[in-house]
């Protein structure tokens, strides 16, 4: 199809009566949005910045006191080379005086050696004892073999005499009179056991 101008010139101003009738749009903001960022500064690169700083303050410090101490200071001639210098004395201290202190270490140790020599005077004590005893012991028992020893020594016997002989004397003491055994007691013992165990046996076999 053909572009007639009529045509042409109807579409222009078709365009521009819409234009003109429909309400203007309102202009976007520039750089309201994905815009370029603004610069900040944060606190860690400045705390960063200071601490090196002083570091490098402190190293330069070190460097300038080693090399001061590198170079080597002569010493002076004393005045006079005659007379030799006298070199001050410092003043003599007095001497420390002792203080009487009593720590209770002391004290302690003392108790404890009294304790000590006493447990041992116990000991020795209870030893003497025991050999004392021992002592008496053995002489007892050297006296007792010394009287056995006495005894086992054959002694001559005296003879009898045959002009008085012995004659045995007729015993005073009564006769033993005899007497029945009662056997009731022992019957009596036996019924009253045997009607005990006939109870006891009733009773079982009733349970």
């Amino acid at each position: 199809m053909e572009n007639h101008p009529n045509n042409l010139m109807f579409s222009s101003s078709s365009k521009s009566s819409s234009s003109q009738t429909s309400p203007q749009r309102p202009a976007a903001k520039r750089g309201s949005r994905g815009g370029q960022p603004q610069p900040f500064r944060l606190l860690t690169e400045s705390r960063g910045e200071m601490k090196q700083q002083a570091f490098q303050r402190r190293l330069q410090e070190s460097l300038a006191e080693e090399t001061k101490h590198r170079i080597r200071v002569a010493q002076g001639l004393p005045l006079t080379t005659d007379k030799p210098q006298v070199v001050f004395k410092p003043p003599v201290k007095e001497q420390t005086k002792p203080v009487g202190i009593k720590l209770r270490t002391q004290r302690r140790a003392a108790e404890r050696a009294e304790f000590n020599d006493l447990v041992a005077f116990k000991i020795n004590w209870v030893e003497y004892q025991k050999q004392r005893l021992e002592k008496i012991q053995k002489l007892i028992d050297e006296e007792e073999v010394r009287s056995l020893r006495k005894e086992m020594i054959p002694k001559a016997q005296l003879m009898p005499l045959f002009d008085r002989p012995f004659y045995p004397q007729r015993s005073t003491r009564p006769l033993t009179v005899p007497k029945e055994p009662s056997f009731n007691l022992w019957s009596n013992k036996c019924t009253w056991r045997r009607n005990s165990c006939r109870g006891t046996l009733q009773l079982t076999s009733a349970f």
